[in-house]
């Protein structure tokens, strides 16, 4: 029975690092993209990923900042790139201390 409940604890843990991972991805892929912020499912996606972003890999305040032309889409693609990274790796760790 506990087996089964790390077993499962596990896969939520990765999936849930792995969908912050997705959102990290796919508002980069937004920003770059130039997407309207002025519709909604992309306005809450970027929100979103201003949230799983943790405040360490902020496309305003994060690892690298990038100035001049297009700094805004090379701080999104870098610094949540990083993020979605971070995310995955710390979601593979977890899963394998928590899986049985």
């Amino acid at each position: 029975m506990a087996t089964k409940i790390r077993a499962r604890l596990a896969q939520l843990i990765w999936l849930v690092c792995a969908l912050c991972a997705l959102v990290l991805a796919v508002g980069a892929l937004l920003i770059a993209l130039d997407a309207n912020t002025s519709n909604a499912l992309v306005d809450s996606v970027l929100r979103a990923a201003d949230y799983v972003d943790v405040g360490v890999f902020s496309r305003q305040d994060g690892i690298k900042q990038f100035r001049g032309d297009g700094a805004q889409v090379k701080n999104a693609l870098f610094n949540w790139g990083l993020g979605a990274i971070a995310w995955l790796v710390v979601g593979r760790v977890l899963d394998r201390i928590v899986k049985p």
